[in-house]
């Protein structure tokens, strides 16, 4: 992956465009994107997060969520809401990519201002805008479903420790999300703020991941890549040799929906793509037996990190 980069170095976005083909183009847009960038921008996410995931997909209202990671397992319970009338209905799982970027807005400025309450209204959606994500239409409807779903579910993550089993459970947010449309005025039905949960919130802090803001807009449609990156933006900076994963482990962490290992990697391989298209510094090959890890450089640089730590 880093010829695409260095393609884009030798002759630019628009040069390396006319040297690949087709299928690589979007990775010259990604990595072109990511590498223009002069913000410094950061997003934060909490480091269970980077080693399981919600679902891509929708499940049925009824059922929840497990998926297992590196020494960690994710169970999600589906939530009630209740309407403007009164009437509560169950609510599924959270899932796909428009959850993930709420989760990370959230994270990032609870982390930012050091505190659980959280600013909706202008400040998300300015978010969501510089994150390429529409504030109207079905775009917009998807944002609110999936914000009810974060608001309704319980999270539990399973953890080792200690030679132990430790679980953490509690509602990822205190309060309902609720979002102000950009054209409504009836401000009394809408919440300005929300606040995370305690134990979210103290788990978040001690132990944030810093991602690179337009590494996520630049693949903020995706959810798997975005799941990728997180998990190389974790892993990668942490090794001192070159570690192997196999395909069965990945398919164990990444693989929600495909019974067979040869399914999933048809659909793994593209994304592992798109993610490193948007870090550019990820050292990753593939191999007969899975993937090869080497120690990488992080994708914020440290003195970007340390303005917040």
């Amino acid at each position: 992956m880093g010829s695409i980069h260095r393609l884009i170095e030798t002759h630019g976005r628009d040069g390396a465009l006319a040297l690949v083909s087709d299928e690589e183009r979007p990775l010259i847009d990604i990595a072109a994107a990511v590498q223009a960038a002069e913000n410094g921008k950061l997003g934060i996410t909490y480091a269970g997060f980077c080693q399981t995931a919600l679902p891509h997909r929708q499940l049925p209202d009824d059922q929840h969520w497990e998926r297992p990671g590196h020494k960690v397992k994710l169970v999600i319970q589906p939530g009630v809401i209740e309407d403007r009338n009164g009437v509560t209905r169950r609510i599924g799982v959270p899932y796909g990519s428009r959850a993930r970027m709420i989760l990370l807005y959230l994270q990032t400025r609870a982390i930012q201002t050091g505190n659980p309450e959280v600013e909706l209204g202008g400040s998300m959606h300015d978010w969501l805008k510089r994150m390429d994500i529409p504030i109207c239409g079905k775009a917009y409807r998807d944002v609110e479903d999936q914000a009810a779903r974060l608001s309704a579910c319980h999270l539990t993550f399973f953890t080792d420790a200690d030679g132990g089993r430790r679980q953490s459970k509690e509602s990822i947010v205190a309060d309902a999300i609720q979002l102000r449309r950009p054209d409504d005025r009836q401000g009394t039905l809408f919440t300005e703020t929300v606040r995370l949960s305690d134990s979210f919130f103290k788990a978040l802090r001690e132990h944030p991941v810093p991602v690179a803001e337009e590494a996520l807009k630049a693949i903020s449609g995706k959810s798997m890549a975005l799941d990728v990156y997180i998990w190389l933006a974790y892993r990668l900076h942490s090794l001192d040799k070159p570690t192997p994963i196999t395909w069965a482990a990945l398919h164990g962490q990444f693989g929600a929906g495909y019974a067979l290992v040869r399914q999933f990697k048809t659909k793994f391989i593209p994304n592992l793509k798109y993610a490193m298209a948007a870090y550019p510094d990820a050292r990753v090959e593939e191999s007969g037996e899975g993937l090869i890890l080497h120690p990488s450089r992080p994708p914020i640089n440290e003195r970007v990190v340390a303005r917040i730590a």
